[in-house]
């Protein structure tokens, strides 16, 4: 238990993050151009933690458990990605985007299930990634902000929802500590590939597919570059 409460205070900055973004998103949207420089620079950080921190631990594990965690994976994010569009199809006729809601808060539990394996792991490998994690927090939180103050929200729920989201983080991270720490390599292995999946696809099919709504400037090439690199730097500095 104890271990489990150091992970959930691992995780308030990212909930802090979450409340300052949805705030700062809800009285002065950030543009098109801004949340794009965002969006490349947390994937650039989160394919970092993902292949400098996670995918080593998966490869020191059998090629089983391995394959049949990115199967598992694949297919929940599948259906993640098929809950997401029924629900963007049944409220087609609102402009509140529950959709969006419900699929980012899914994805933040998940993910703070992977950042609690990952201080099951060792404590360097979870407190890198909830490092990223708390920068993914920060774009999450102003796309959520931003839509539903575009869907004409009140400015409040605007504000409110990005903590309340960042709580599901929080909770991930200390079940995934207090249940999924001691489990034997196997079951570990496995889990540990549907968080990775998880993440790519989170980097993948949502940051970098709406960063490129809007046209690509050479800052926002960097910014992804710059966040791997600023990871990478982080890394070292932690090793040494």
């Amino acid at each position: 238990m104890q271990a489990a409460l150091l992970v959930f205070l691992f995780t308030l900055p990212a909930l802090l993050v979450a409340t300052l973004g949805g705030v700062f998103a809800a009285l002065r949207p950030p543009s098109a151009q801004k949340t794009a420089v965002i969006q490349h620079f947390a994937a650039g950080i989160v394919i970092a933690a993902t292949a400098l921190e996670l995918l080593p631990k998966e490869r020191s594990e059998a090629a089983l458990p391995v394959i049949i965690g990115f199967a598992l994976g694949i297919c929940l994010m599948l259906s993640l990605r098929w809950l997401g569009g029924a629900i963007e199809k049944r409220n087609e006729g609102t402009r509140f985007p529950t959709g969006l809601l419900i699929v980012t808060g899914l994805d933040l539990l998940i993910d703070g299930l992977v950042l609690g394996m990952a201080f099951a792991a060792g404590e360097k490998s979870g407190v890198l990634l909830a490092v990223a994690l708390t920068l993914e927090v920060l774009f999450l939180a102003l796309s959520v902000s931003a839509a539903i103050s575009k869907a004409g929200g009140r400015r409040i729920v605007a504000m409110a929802a990005p903590p309340a989201l960042g709580l599901l983080l929080c909770a991930g991270a200390f079940l995934g500590r207090l249940f999924f720490g001691g489990l034997s390599p196997f079951p570990f292995a496995v889990l540990l590939g549907v968080g990775i999946v998880a993440l790519l696809y989170l980097v993948v099919e949502e940051l970098l597919v709406e960063a490129h709504e809007v046209a690509e400037t050479p800052l926002s090439i960097a910014a992804f570059f710059l966040g791997f690199l600023l990871f990478l730097i982080i890394e070292m500095l932690v090793e040494t």
